[in-house]
């Protein structure tokens, strides 16, 4: 019985991670490219991505109401609900999306003041001014996403992420380099790629939950239904705030440990950008699954179906498990190898080496606790979780690692050994959550 619900899980999950996979892709595709021209590139990339990764994934979570809220309505069978959940949705990720640009792009000078490397701030100024404008498309883009991914659609989005690959390695090929007569602007030509690819992206996904036949039963009631509700904001923002701080905390505190490790030189900052990209990138697996499983638990609420809630809790948590040993069985043999695709510094490879192994030792507590709290969203369960969360990563985790790293001098290992610690206490805390809950 759990076997077939973990099927089915990972049936709903596979698009949802290749769309999420090849979103990573394009950021370690132009960490490549930027590394290739010099390692103070990646560092202001890295630098960029650290200090825009909170307000970012507090979007993110914003987002993740919409799916939540349609795939209640889906699982009660109301298709006008489904239509108000998705206008309401978009008006507010819309305004979330603008709010965090701004913040971002009148927020850039403060860079100066985090003690990083005076090159490598005067390179990130300008690429986080442009980085922050493609939030907005991003985010609208990631909202038509989750409502498509509510309704168990999740194959759109997917094509879209994609096509989206060819799109932006070429233009990254042409405005990092200057090739065909136009000008070389390295990291700057990465900004310019993104923001364009996000665009794209975005308004070919709203052509088609518009008009395909597909979402036409949804869209056909938008003039009854195309309202802005108080009470319907306030049932998004009951979901979205807590998985906005749930998310946010854990970016945080991967966000802050990078600004720490910059403290330390230009080769930490790169190595722990290096070592970051490939967990993030097996990380997004994880995050399929817990949407998958999200979606299935929040459904089978919405139907009253308890029984169904607690076997697809614990087949979607026995899946987790076993994906977090296959990740770490791959960074410890290739550790040596992974680094040289991003930069052939010997010192940066060298540390980046050391990190991909306390990358693997964290890849089964960060797939559970992933999971866990997506299948806790997926039966309303958001504001005790986000409490634990954040004592499991900014109480114990993140304390932890700054004594190692400056108070033993253990540097860039050890944050990761406090990241570790904080992502295993997560992962117990909220696994025995859920477990507990669903018995309910």
């Amino acid at each position: 019985m759990l076997r077939k619900e973990a099927r089915h899980t990972i049936a709903l999950a596979l698009p949802i991670i290749i769309g999420e996979l090849a979103q990573m892709a394009l950021h370690l595709i132009d960490a490549a490219m930027v590394g290739a021209i010099s390692y103070k590139q990646l560092a202001a990339s890295a630098l960029v991505i650290n200090a825009m990764n909170i307000p970012f994934v507090l979007g993110i979570g914003m987002t993740i109401s919409v799916s939540q809220m349609v795939s209640l309505a889906h699982g009660r069978n109301d298709r006008q609900k489904v239509s108000h959940y998705l206008y309401n949705g978009f008006v507010l990720c819309t305004v979330s999306a603008v709010l965090i640009a701004a913040l971002l792009l009148f927020g850039a000078p403060l860079l100066r003041h985090l003690k990083q490397d005076p090159e490598v701030v005067e390179l990130a100024i300008p690429f986080m001014r442009l980085m922050g404008l493609s939030i907005i498309p991003m985010m609208l883009f990631m909202t038509l996403k989750q409502f498509a991914d509510g309704l168990q659609y999740t194959k759109t989005a997917m094509a879209l992420s994609l096509a989206a690959l060819p799109l932006n390695i070429l233009l990254n090929w042409l405005l990092i380099y200057g090739h065909w007569g136009l000008p070389r602007l390295e990291l700057l030509g990465t900004g310019w790629a993104t923001l364009i690819t996000r665009t794209l992206s975005f308004l070919l996904l709203a052509l088609v939950i518009l008009r395909h036949s597909t979402f036409r039963l949804y869209i056909a009631v938008s003039s009854r239904q195309w309202k802005l509700k108080v009470k319907t904001l306030r049932e998004l923002l009951h979901i979205g705030v807590p998985s906005s701080l749930q998310i946010g905390l854990e970016a945080g505190a991967f966000a802050v440990s990078g600004i720490i490790i910059g403290t330390l030189g230009a080769v930490p900052q790169a190595a722990h950008q290096i070592a970051l990209s490939c967990a993030s990138f097996t990380f997004m697996v994880s995050m399929g699954l817990a949407q998958a499983g999200s979606i299935r638990v929040s459904n089978a609420f919405g139907a009253g179906d308890s029984f169904k809630i607690n076997r697809v809790g614990r087949s979607t948590l026995l899946t987790a498990l076993a994906y977090g040993i296959f990740c770490a069985v791959v960074f410890s043999l290739f550790r040596r190898q992974l680094p040289l695709l991003f930069n052939d510094n010997t010192e940066v490879v060298a540390l980046a080496s050391l990190l991909l192994l306390y990358a693997a030792l964290f890849q089964i507590s960060d797939s559970t606790q992933a999971i866990a709290a997506g299948l806790l969203r997926g039966i309303k369960d958001v504001k005790l979780p986000t409490l634990l969360v954040a004592v499991a990563y900014w109480v114990v985790g993140l304390p932890f690692g700054y004594l190692l790293a400056f108070r033993f001098g253990w540097g860039a290992p050890g944050i990761w050994i406090g990241l570790i610690t904080g992502l295993s206490l997560a992962a117990v805390f909220l696994v025995f959550r859920f477990l507990r809950m669903s018995r309910r």
